[in-house]
């Protein structure tokens, strides 16, 4: 159940993150190139939350859980 819980907060972080730099890509109509851009987000403390988010997510996938719970034939 943590894992799942580890799983949804990293997909939330993610989602967050990366709405947050498709929302900084309105920088590109007001005359931002894309070096700009990337300079730009690479500042911004809740484009992070995308990198973390990932981080979170993988960590749940891959960390073993408990084997209390595994059933031995």
């Amino acid at each position: 159940m943590v894992r799942v819980f580890f799983f949804l907060l990293g997909f939330g972080l993610m989602v967050i993150g990366f709405s947050f730099i498709i929302l900084y890509l309105n920088l590109t109509t007001i005359g931002y190139n894309f070096s700009n851009y990337v300079h730009f987000i690479s500042r911004r403390i809740e484009c992070y939350y995308s990198i973390l988010g990932f981080i979170i997510m993988i960590l749940s996938i891959t960390i073993k859980g408990d084997k209390k719970y595994e059933f031995y034939l």
